[in-house]
């Protein structure tokens, strides 16, 4: 059989199967950001001051961060759950373009003796377990929903899939997290977020592969 028939056979089938493939993304990011902020519910918390930090530029710079970030995830995934994957790389523009702003303007209000206390902040290890324990069920659920896909490569699909369940996690963090710098923010989601990342890629070499 040729690559091409494949290809055709596999979508057909998945259209003939229940809910597209589109659509079980979308409910399994419903899935897991409910899950993820429950368990952050639970566990940490919000921080006390959020009230009032939901009205600075830094907390909000931070969430819409994250946010974007986990949109364009989420389109990374849809993308490469098909076997004729195609990745619209056009959806991380702006969470370049949200980084470039924050960390210019971080760079432009402090004065330089303070980056090193504002890039370590008071929560680096706290991030750097909560981000993985709230993204480890997400993972989980996103991965059972791509199951029932055909991603070109398996190990990217997993990967894409720690990436979306690791901004998510890192979203409802930050509403827990009281380190807003730019620098911060950067520097331990972004590790926190990478450790998912590395986790889905090694699950979905096991569980994606066709």
């Amino acid at each position: 059989m040729k690559t091409e028939d494949l290809i055709a056979g596999l979508a057909r089938d998945a259209k003939a199967a229940g809910p597209s493939l589109h659509g079980r993304l979308m409910i399994a990011a419903a899935a897991a950001a409910t899950v993820a902020f429950a368990l952050m519910m639970l566990s940490i918390g919000t921080r006390p001051d959020l009230a009032s930090a939901m009205g600075t530029v830094l907390f909000g710079q931070k969430l819409l961060l994250v946010a974007t970030l986990a949109v364009a995830a989420l389109a990374l995934l849809r993308a490469a759950a098909r076997p004729e994957a195609d990745l619209p790389k056009s959806v991380l523009v702006l969470p370049a373009l949200i980084f470039l702003f924050g960390v210019g303007h971080e760079v432009a209000t402090q004065p330089a003796a303070v980056f090193g206390a504002r890039l370590v902040g008071n929560n680096s290890a706290l991030c750097l377990v909560a981000i993985p324990l709230l993204a480890t069920a997400p993972l989980a659920i996103f991965l059972a929903a791509l199951r029932r896909g055909a991603p070109q490569s398996a190990m990217q699909a997993g990967a894409l899939a720690g990436f979306a369940a690791g901004t998510i996690a890192a979203f409802f963090y930050g509403l827990h997290c009281a380190d807003d710098s730019p620098f911060f923010v950067v520097t331990w989601y972004t590790i926190g977020v990478a450790l998912m990342s590395a986790a889905g890629a090694l699950l979905g070499r096991r569980m994606l592969a066709w």
